[in-house]
């Protein structure tokens, strides 16, 4: 089964201590979501499985973010998710290779306004594996969309964090009815 590895938002913006809107930094640091999404990085490259890395952004002046936009909408209030700024760049810690596909969403679900399900479809993709921030949005989005366009969906729960512990264990819950949910080890099993 041909599979693609889908890592989620990990910018400095919402990952990194220093951020504009560091939701989630302190999740990923103690749940060391960084070091589960490079051994997940590097089990995907060793298989030949696309590594498509999704970031949210905004272009300058913020002209696909609607004012109306709650989930966003301190962005453009405190300058974050702009493209080209250190806010937009992955973490540091998070082993990027020039290979890694990236793509650039103007929403939560990471196939909303991007060439993820073109992507997908032309490398024959049916199963997604997934791991990112924040497992309460942005992944819930992208394992309900994945799920309704018929991929088979697999959760790295490790490789995940929310802005709380209870967030991520609640979100984590509801989808266990959407996905398979697999720990780093468990991945080489999967195909």
């Amino acid at each position: 089964m041909r599979t693609a590895l889908v890592l989620i938002d990990l910018i400095n913006d919402i990952t990194h201590q220093d951020g504009a809107i560091p939701t989630c930094a302190a999740e990923v640091q103690r749940r060391q979501v960084m070091a589960a999404a490079n051994r997940a990085l590097e089990l995907a490259r060793s298989r030949a499985w696309p590594t498509i890395l999704v970031k949210v952004g905004f272009a300058r002046g913020y002209p696909e973010l609607p004012s109306h936009a709650p989930i966003f909408g301190r962005a453009r209030e405190l300058g974050a998710l702009q493209l080209g700024q250190w806010g937009t760049e992955f973490h540091p810690d998070l082993a990027v290779e020039a290979a890694d596909l990236v793509l650039v969403k103007p929403r939560l679900s990471p196939f909303h306004g991007t060439a993820l399900e073109p992507v997908l479809r032309a490398g024959g993709i049916e199963q997604l594996v997934l791991g990112g921030v924040s497992t309460c949005w942005a992944l819930q989005a992208a394992a309900r969309e994945g799920h309704d366009r018929d991929y088979r969906v697999v959760l790295v729960e490790e490789a995940c964090a929310a802005s709380t512990s209870t967030e991520h264990v609640q979100a984590i819950n509801s989808l266990a009815r959407l996905a398979r949910l697999v720990g780093v080890g468990d991945l080489a099993a999967l195909c």
